[in-house]
């Protein structure tokens, strides 16, 4: 894969033009991905505006390559890892390991020491498998649980690859912080390329009886993930605005 970066120059109003002008006046001896890394870092802001205060990790298993790692990382995004490898990329790209999480859920040990050794101190958690491995490997961290929600809408549902059913995650968070390590919060994903914004409704009304549960055992949590999922119109047919969403 090569990724070609264009210069600094204000974007025009149809954001194809200079990818169009550099594929017609280049030639390629071999498939070629050429993206523009300042349309990635407008889609950056775009995120960041429509989602107010909200932090943004971008998923680096989206897209490795060192130019887009740079970028965010220049424009103040974090990242979500789901690899000790990508981990490993988003150092190299210089992202402090504090604005990396390790969002997979299921990791082997050796990696988990590995990234908390080198910094990282967010973990995914979505069993008591992985508590316990954490507790060992990654003492005093902090863990988010990731639940199942709706995907109802998704061109490409995740409900069964990862997360625990809603009513299993106060149990866990509790088990974690006996564990030694630090309940921060809760994560959800409504699917890839979700056409309903209210899946999203849903999730984090699902996350705020989790908080308020947990509230009452003395559990504050602090964070909740949103996932992805939000559309993009590669046809005409693909659901709604991020502004509908963001709304």
């Amino acid at each position: 894969m090569t990724v070609e970066t264009a210069g600094a120059q204000a974007l025009p109003t149809n954001p194809h033009t200079r990818l169009d002008a550099y594929c017609a006046a280049t030639t390629f001896d071999k498939p070629t991905l050429v993206l523009d890394v300042d349309l990635v870092e407008q889609q950056y802001h775009a995120l960041k505006a429509g989602l107010g205060h909200a932090d943004i990790h971008y998923a680096v298993k989206a897209n490795p390559a060192r130019p887009v790692l740079t970028t965010l990382n220049k424009s103040g995004c974090a990242f979500d890892a789901a690899s000790l490898a990508e981990i490993m990329a988003c150092l190299e790209a210089g992202v402090p390991a504090s604005k990396i999480s390790y969002g997979n859920t299921v990791k082997k040990s050796v990696d988990i020491t590995a990234a908390h050794d080198l910094g990282v101190d967010l973990f995914a958690i979505d069993s008591l498998g992985e508590i316990e491995k954490l507790a060992v490997a990654a003492p005093g961290a902090k863990v988010f649980c990731r639940i199942v929600v709706a995907n109802d809408g998704a061109r490409w549902p995740l409900t069964r690859k990862f997360g625990c059913a809603p009513d299993e995650a106060a149990p866990l968070l509790r088990a974690a912080k006996a564990a030694g390590l630090i309940p921060a919060g809760l994560s959800f994903h409504v699917g890839s390329q979700q056409t309903e914004p209210e899946r999203w409704r849903e999730g984090i009304s699902r996350c705020a009886a989790i908080f308020e549960q947990l509230a009452l055992d003395g559990v504050a949590l602090e964070l909740i993930n949103l996932g992805g999922g939000f559309p993009v119109p590669y046809r005409n047919d693909d659901g709604p605005g991020l502004a509908e969403v963001f709304a």
